[in-house]
């Protein structure tokens, strides 16, 4: 394999294991010195052999600064085990650069999975691995903290078969026949009525674009969702049938109409989810509205609202695989805390904290810092 240009003057060439290993018994502890480790005593048996593995170094001129190993775990699966880079030279966007050439060798190679494992709470790389098409699967608790564990699929099909699985997509053709589970189509979304922004709809704030968020009375939400429901949403969730449903949790409701050219394009709705904790219940575009960062731009708004109100911890739950929300909710400093299983499917759980100690004590309960 030839050299990978990785753009700023970064380059990543093939080494051999040994040069790997040599790298990291001299530059580990500059890059990993501060992360939280068991120490093991020494090991009483020999490490089993590795299998077939990839090894890349990645250069800054002529100075190694960093790498990437992988190894075969079975005939179909390929596990990205260590990169590194040195301090100086992250947040320079260098592993989103080198990150596609690496697939691209793997599914080459013929595998069908690339696996994973992060600090729970390292957005710096889980970011740039669910923006690469990865998605989260569950966390682990080992030596080094709590890890991610991720998986990306270079297959089409099994990809929409851990959409089944997390519950954001019913089983449907190819995927429905391997999964051993009946054929049942997504529900069509209903089409959606053009609702006029509500004249008890406040002003807002302006999203760009030609988008606003305004707060609205809790019924006023209420009654919009009711409306447009079926038009937003084709998760493949549960049905409850006509179970009367006990009281919703007592405590404060924040709610917002997401708006554009004063018809209405969305909602989002928070409450108290307990004496420090705000939680984000449910948020929603019209399908013509998304792909166009809407989300990405109200978040701040809604955090600022939630942190206006004295909570400390923002909570929300999402679809296992679903990146398109993940990755907005990650970026905006939330972190990955655990998986739940419901009515919904599998979900994510994810944590915000406006403490900056707080946040620093997760880095530390993962593993990712010592401090």
């Amino acid at each position: 394999m030839t050299d990978l240009d990785l753009g700023g003057g970064y380059v990543a060439r093939p080494i051999s294991l040994e040069a790997y290993r040599e790298a990291c018994a001299r530059l580990e502890d500059r890059i990993f010195g501060g992360n939280s480790l068991y120490a093991f005593d020494l090991p009483v048996r020999p490490a089993p052999p590795v299998g077939d593995s990839w090894n890349w170094g990645v250069y800054h001129g002529a100075e190694l600064i960093g790498w990437h190993h992988a190894h075969a775990l079975d005939g179909r699966t390929v596990y990205m085990a260590d990169t590194g880079l040195l301090p100086e030279h992250q947040g320079r966007g260098v592993y989103s650069r080198l990150l596609p050439h690496l697939l691209a060798a793997f599914r080459t190679a013929g595998f069908t999975l690339v696996q994973s494992h992060h600090r729970a709470t390292n957005n710096a790389v889980i970011v740039p691995k669910l923006r690469a098409g990865f998605h989260l699967q569950g966390l682990n608790a080992y030596e080094g903290g709590v890890n991610a564990a991720l998986t990306l699929s270079l297959d089409d099909t099994y990809r929409q078969a851990m959409h089944v699985r997390s519950g954001l997509r019913a089983p449907s053709g190819e995927a429905a026949r391997r999964l051993g589970l009946p054929d049942t189509p997504a529900p069509t979304l209903a089409d959606a009525p053009s609702l006029p922004l509500p004249p008890e709809a406040e002003s807002g704030v302006d999203l760009g674009g030609g988008y606003g968020l305004h707060r609205v009375p809790t019924a006023t939400y209420r009654e919009v969702y009711a409306q447009l429901e079926t038009s937003a949403y084709d998760t493949d969730s549960f049905d409850w049938g006509d179970r009367e449903p006990a009281p919703a949790p007592h405590g404060p409701l924040w709610s917002w109409l997401i708006s554009h050219e004063d018809r209405v394009a969305g909602w989002q709705a928070s409450r108290a989810w307990d004496t420090r904790t705000a939680y984000m219940v449910n948020t929603a575009l019209l399908p013509a509205h998304r792909g166009q960062g809407v989300y990405t731009r109200l978040l701040p708004v809604v955090l600022d609202a939630l942190r206006a109100e004295g909570y400390a911890l923002v909570r929300s739950h999402h679809h296992l695989t679903n990146n398109a929300v993940i990755v907005p909710k990650l970026r905006a400093g939330f972190r990955f805390q655990g998986v739940q299983v419901d009515e919904h499917g599998v979900m994510a759980v994810l944590l915000l904290s406006f403490d900056p100690a707080y946040a620093a004590y997760m880095d530390r309960r993962s593993g990712l810092t010592r401090l």
